[in-house]
């Protein structure tokens, strides 16, 4: 039995203390902290039995993160706050020597970029302080690379391409909003697109390349070729890889608003004054738009995310298509969350799970594809996310 502290009370943090609350045999003790105390403590009376304490706790200030950490003494700390934060939870983890798990990587307040440099540099301190980080487990960046693990131990003897492709064909009736904070998506689907492809990354203007793929039980949608922090780790962990993309799908109307939105500078992250005030536009945007965290009820539709992977096995060309599919309003009435959120916050329990229980061991900062993908695999299915398998069929991207 173990102690955990999630940092970090919006729409995954919601996910990530319902599911470790239903799994005691695991997480004996369960803090939720975060800079709003009134949402940790709505989650933790939605979950009752007092199974979650609470805490206020600035995720931008090392000193009191530290403080909170010494006082409740976690063996993991788990990170859904902002990819701003990550770093000073990071700091503070390795100060008080304890381990640490996120689910994406981290990305400067003032700079529209990420990338995984800024945590990897970490590895050797956290290996001479005996401590494991566990980056990236949501889905994706997160599920996709266990995925990929899984394909390369059981299906390949090399992988040559790898295409992720991410559907949200759900509905949430309202006219302009983003699935997880406003701010951070906005940002990444903003920036130019890259992908990997002998050996160098290809850079495309936002949004340039797209095209129409199939996903199982929804049908064709078009889809949007993006850069995904993934790619980035796994080109590193599995050079074979001639080709890696990632690409995700929107509607038009979100398009439509977005490009508004931008052609009006909305999305800026450059500060402007306002009546005497300085005030970043996308902060601003972001205060307007709806809560990621309250679209679950009434959100009807499916996710589909998966990996469609093109390599050898015995020396034959092989095929593989791995995905799950997400029910919206099935997730809500599990743990009062939408899909997207559903998707990213049970992969990081799973992840937590794993590290706890020493299925995935280490000193130092990993990736989730390095470590071993089958006993994470086994539980996915088991906490909500049943995953599929084609092999060797042509693959839709391709198409």
């Amino acid at each position: 039995m173990s102690k955990v502290l999630i940092i970090g009370a919006g729409g995954v943090g919601n996910v990530v203390a319902r599911k470790c609350a239903r799994v005691p045999e695991v997480f004996s003790d369960i803090m939720l902290a975060s800079r709003t105390l009134e949402k940790c403590e709505q989650i933790a009376q939605a979950v009752g039995g007092d199974r979650i304490k609470t805490a206020q706790v600035d995720a931008d200030n090392i000193p009191e993160l530290v403080t909170l950490i010494n006082k409740f003494k976690p063996d993991m700390v788990i990170n859904v706050a902002l990819p701003y934060q990550d770093l000073t939870i990071m700091d503070a983890c390795l100060e008080t020597r304890t381990h640490y798990l996120d689910t994406a990587n981290y990305e400067p307040r003032d700079v529209a970029k990420f990338e995984y440099s800024w945590q990897w540099a970490y590895h050797d301190r956290y290996r001479e302080a005996g401590i494991m980080a566990i980056l990236g487990c949501g889905f994706d960046p997160g599920v996709t690379g266990v995925f990929t693990a899984y394909a390369a131990k059981h299906y390949f003897d090399e992988i040559h391409t790898l295409d992720i492709v991410d559907c949200n064909a759900g509905e949430h009736g309202e006219a302009f909003a983003t699935n997880f904070n406003p701010e951070i998506n906005i940002r990444e689907i903003t920036q130019n697109g890259r992908y990997w492809e002998n050996g160098r990354w290809v850079e495309t203007r936002p949004l340039e390349i797209h095209k129409a793929i199939e996903y199982p039980d929804i049908g064709a949608r078009e889809s949007y070729l993006l850069y995904q922090e993934e790619l980035e780790s796994l080109v590193k962990n599995f050079p074979s890889l001639k080709r890696a993309r990632f690409w995700m799908t929107f509607g038009q109307q979100y398009l439509t608003y977005l490009t508004v939105l931008q052609d009006v500078g909305m999305t800026s992250i450059k500060p402007i004054n306002f009546k005497g005030m300085d005030i970043v536009p996308l902060e601003f945007l972001k205060a307007v738009l709806p809560e990621p965290s309250a679209l679950g009820e009434g959100y009807r539709g499916q996710t589909s995310i998966g990996c469609q992977i093109r390599g050898v096995k015995d020396g034959e060309p092989r095929t593989y298509y791995i995905w799950n599919n997400c029910d919206h309003a099935e997730a809500y009435r599990d743990v009062k969350a939408q899909a997207v959120s559903f998707t990213t916050g049970v992969p990081a329990m799973i992840g937590a799970m794993m590290g706890l229980a020493g299925k995935w061991a280490g000193k130092g900062v990993f990736n989730v594809e390095e470590f071993d993908p089958d006993p994470f695999m086994a539980e996915l299915p088991r906490y909500g996310l049943p995953w599929h398998e084609r092999v060797d069929e042509p693959l839709p991207v391709e198409k």
